[in-house]
């Protein structure tokens, strides 16, 4: 007999799923058979989404609200449609897009939309995620030119550098006397030695 699931997923554990849960529950889904997921979307390795999978059988009816609550990853996505109602030959109804819909298995037209919608989806996604690389990018250039600093402070330098660094100077500590005395490994003294140093003269 035909069951029917539900999977919902939030994105961290702080969130609330309750939204989900109510849509679930008025489609009269039995509590065993709603799954859910309190993590990113970024792939489908995931505790309750696994047992889901394996709990599914030919011709259920899986149930989610909207298609990112399956993932974020759009190009996963197209690539778990395609195994859950290929191989494991069940039905995907998305509440929140009845496009996606595929309980008409012998409706070419409609299965023909809902592989057109997903990769429609996957396009607006993949070229949001660039967009959004492209105004990161930008937004840092330009906050580079204001002065704005990134990454963590540096350390301010010991009380003892300048003296260290004449002696390593003058041959009279090594790199890695110099270093020990400066409590500081050798490759960070070099850096700290290269920013008081000229550029253009020669680094031992």
């Amino acid at each position: 007999m035909k069951q029917k699931y539900a999977y919902i997923r939030v994105s961290s554990k702080d969130q609330n799923e309750t939204r989900q849960l109510l849509s679930m529950k008025e489609l009269n889904i039995k509590n065993e058979n709603i799954f859910i997921d309190k993590q990113s979307g970024c792939d489908f390795n995931r505790p309750s989404y696994q047992k889901l999978v394996k709990c599914l059988k030919n011709g259920d009816i899986l149930y989610i609200k909207s298609i990112d609550r399956l993932g974020r990853n759009y190009k996963e996505i197209i690539s778990q449609w395609q195994y859950l109602t290929k191989k494991k030959k069940i039905d995907i109804v998305v509440l929140d897009m009845p496009l996606l819909d595929t309980r008409t298995e012998n409706d070419l037209l409609k299965c023909f939309i809902v592989d057109i919608v997903l990769q429609i989806l996957s396009f607006v996604a993949e070229n949001e995620r660039n967009n959004i690389r492209s105004r990161q990018a930008e937004g840092i250039e330009a906050a580079k030119k204001r002065g704005v600093k990134f990454g963590r402070p540096s350390k301010p330098l010991p009380e003892n550098f300048d003296i260290i660094y004449q002696k390593w100077k003058k041959k009279e500590l090594s790199i890695r006397q110099a270093s020990k005395e400066c409590n500081m490994p050798k490759s960070t003294f070099y850096n700290k030695v290269k920013k008081i140093e000229s550029p253009f003269s020669s680094f031992p």
